[in-house]
């Protein structure tokens, strides 16, 4: 059964503390596997990879076939289901025209000295994408993930997708090819992380890797950071409704389930001020499970990490929930924007009675790459700014040397580094 906790008993904190220190991964231990992996692709390159994906995916591949053709991307789009396609374009055109005005700009100016500041955004100019494959693969995360980074302005976006046994989820293939993505490659795991980061005959490296996958990948995205950026190691996904009285319990009680539904650990929680509520959403998890096609699944997951907390005012709802930092915030409330404020530590938020997280998981235009395990207290999600990357700009002219030369060299001499100090003095003549 999942947790059930009220802030008005005694032991709430300490409760909430465990529930807030839940471990909901089972942890592999693959850092010694994954790091053999890495070396043997550093030093065989297209050879490795064929060698591992025959031995890990079951797909015997040659040179020539590591690549997808411009041929099988088309056809794997005609193969598209015509209604899932045209859903596709809707969520492109959509997630584009969100991430547009995400778009950073440059600012140069003088200063009161007549130094000149500023600073200059520029593309990351490779770009690497990890999706997950077989058939179970997710078309959205490819426009999540390649859409920013084309807006960005990156010149060359590559795909990985692991094809076990060589099937693939055509959608998978029209999302990339709507959003752009022309090199496709049939190659997953940590072994495809290690291409994608250090290159082979046939992968050209990238400067940054994007894109979730199970521990052998999350732990190779690990062990090539430095070489190349990534974008962050993703755990089991999570949401946090936050509703009152005037919140209906069947719509929370199927946003709570559609989340468990990930399996994996995912973590299903209701914060409420009103005790009925409370009892009503739980009833309805229950009635709404039996008529679940994954039903087994999501039970698992709503029994094992499910909580639903009563609490005496939303002002400790926002506490609370800013302490708990979620992927996904629902505010199941009549007038949610004036509550914004209040939300410090949150992947996304999502307003009001008819929002539910899954249109932000394709449609709504944000992004579904997000923080989780309470990394938004430090962390956000994916977007623009991923993909670019920020260049200071400095200029003094002889009379704005002048005046910080002063300051210049004593610092410099406090920090024992004469030869800097004398970088500037030099060009005064002093």
């Amino acid at each position: 059964m999942p947790i059930r906790l009220d802030s008005s008993e005694p032991g709430f904190d300490a409760a909430f503390d465990a529930l807030l220190g839940t471990k909901r991964e089972v942890s592999v231990e693959v850092g010694d596997t994954v790091s053999a992996i890495i070396a043997d692709v550093r030093a065989r390159g297209d050879a490795a990879l064929i060698e591992l994906t025959a031995k890990h995916d079951g797909l015997t591949l040659t040179a020539d076939t590591i690549r997808f053709t411009d041929a099988e991307i088309e056809a794997a789009a005609k193969a598209t289901a015509p209604e899932v396609y045209a859903a596709l374009e809707t969520a492109h055109a959509r997630i584009t025209a969100h991430h547009e005005k995400q778009k950073p700009e440059d600012h140069i100016y003088e200063d009161a000295l007549g130094v000149t500041l500023g600073t200059r955004w520029t593309a990351v100019e490779a770009v690497g994408i990890y999706v997950p494959g077989g058939l179970a693969s997710y078309p959205s995360s490819v426009l999540m993930n390649a859409v920013p980074a084309k807006v960005a302005g990156a010149e060359r976006i590559a795909m990985v997708v692991p094809t076990p046994k060589g099937e693939v989820n055509p959608a998978v293939l029209a999302a990339a090819k709507i959003a752009g993505v022309t090199e496709i490659y049939r190659v997953g795991g940590a072994q495809a992380v290690a291409a994608l980061a250090f290159g082979t005959e046939t992968i050209a490296p990238v400067a940054k890797i994007t894109g979730p996958g199970n521990a052998y990948v999350a732990a190779a995205k690990r062990q090539v950071f430095g070489t190349v950026g990534i974008d962050m190691i993703a755990g089991p996904s999570e949401v946090l409704v936050i509703a009152d009285s005037s919140a209906n319990p069947a719509w929370v009680a199927a946003d709570l389930l559609a989340q468990a539904e990930h399996g994996a650990g995912a973590q299903s929680i209701a914060m409420t001020t009103d005790a009925a509520l409370a009892d009503a959403i739980e009833a309805e998890v229950e009635r709404q499970l039996a008529s679940l096609p994954r039903a087994e699944l999501t039970r698992e997951g709503w029994n094992e990490f499910g909580a639903i907390i009563i609490v005496e005012s939303l002002d400790q709802a926002f506490a609370l929930s800013n302490r708990m930092a979620p992927e996904h915030l629902e505010l199941a409330l009549d007038e949610p924007r004036q509550y914004i404020e209040k939300v410090r530590n949150a992947g996304a938020i999502f307003l009001g009675h008819h929002t539910p997280e899954a249109i932000g998981d394709y449609v709504g235009g944000s992004n579904h790459v997000l923080p989780t395990a309470r990394a938004a207290r430090y962390a956000s999600g994916l977007g623009v700014l991923d993909f670019v990357k920020r260049t200071s700009i400095l200029g003094c002219g002889p009379s704005a040397l002048a005046e910080l030369a002063d300051a210049t060299v004593t610092l410099a001499e406090t920090e024992d580094l004469s030869a800097h100090g004398r970088s500037v003095s030099i060009r005064l003549n002093r």
